[in-house]
């Protein structure tokens, strides 16, 4: 090897030992957070040095536009953990969101359902998802090329969601990063698990609205106003996540011309011919709740 090449390799040896060194000072540093206990580092989620030091650590692996992190409990609305959107953004990403939309999200149903580790949008969603009314109304709205997430169940039966984002001028994560996420995923895991074991997700908001009177969400009755049938409940909520006929036959071990059919009933019972007037009735009805 000549002078400069032997010259070029030392300095990308270098060069990676410093990278090395600068992620493990970063993964120190979200460790020394995560134990951190005392209210005074609570002023906000845009504040905790927590999430901060989480996410500078995430940076040094992969870019990513934004990251948001919720806890999600039952039917509970979820409390808004960490945000690194400015105030315009947070209204749709955060704000909105928490009106009722976030029943409809997979992250939402994936983090109920106790799934744990490192999962993208796509692997998630339904068959009709980027098709479905609650995509156009809502979640076209965060002009978002991909979103992927660290889910992180929690021993008091609450879980977790880490989401980091890409808008569509960054494009969708590249197989080498998403490869890369999903080996820090133990990291992530235990990083959140140390942070936020301990919070009562959920359980305070619950309690509070108790004792002033105002009824928590039941998500399983939110359609017999309407006079829907149970199963026909079932149904309008997988027509609202972006379910097809066939998705949904399967899930309620039904055939899809009877799905079909709810379907028709669903409508016709609504007055309404489309799924859009679904979602409108949907948002309606989130928005009465407290």
């Amino acid at each position: 090897m000549g002078r400069i090449g032997a010259a070029s390799a030392a300095g990308e040896a270098a060069t990676g030992e410093g990278e090395r060194a600068s992620a493990a000072r970063l993964l120190g540093e979200a460790i020394a957070a995560a134990h951190e206990r005392s209210a005074s580092v609570r002023t906000g989620p845009g504040d905790d040095p927590f999430g901060h030091a989480l996410i500078t650590w995430l940076r040094a692996h992969v870019p990513f536009d934004h990251c948001v992190a919720f806890g999600y409990r039952g039917t509970a609305r979820p409390p808004l953990l960490f945000e690194t959107f400015n105030r315009a953004e947070s209204h749709v990403y955060v704000t909105l969101y928490q009106v009722g939309p976030y029943l409809l999200d997979p992250f939402y149903h994936a983090a109920i359902e106790r799934i744990e580790g490192f999962r993208r949008m796509r692997e998630l969603a339904p068959d009709r998802f980027y098709a479905s009314e609650y995509y156009r109304s809502y979640y076209s709205q965060t002009v978002l090329a991909e979103e992927v997430g660290f889910f992180v169940p929690l021993a008091n039966g609450a879980s977790v969601v880490v989401s980091l984002m890409r808008k569509a001028a960054s494009g969708a994560f590249g197989a080498a990063q998403v490869r890369l996420l999903r080996e820090l995923a133990p990291i992530v895991l235990s990083l959140c698990r140390l942070r936020w074991g301990e919070e009562a997700i959920g359980e305070d908001a619950g309690a509070r609205a108790g004792r002033a009177g105002a009824r928590p969400l039941d998500r399983g009755k939110i359609w017999q106003d309407l006079s829907l049938t149970e199963r026909e409940g079932e149904v309008v909520d997988l027509i609202l996540q972006g379910h097809s006929a066939d998705s949904i036959a399967r899930l309620l071990s039904i055939s899809a011309g009877t799905a079909k059919v709810h379907r028709r009933n669903i409508y016709r019972k609504l007055n309404i011919n489309s799924q859009a007037g679904l979602f409108a009735h949907f948002v309606a009805i989130m928005r009465r709740k407290p």
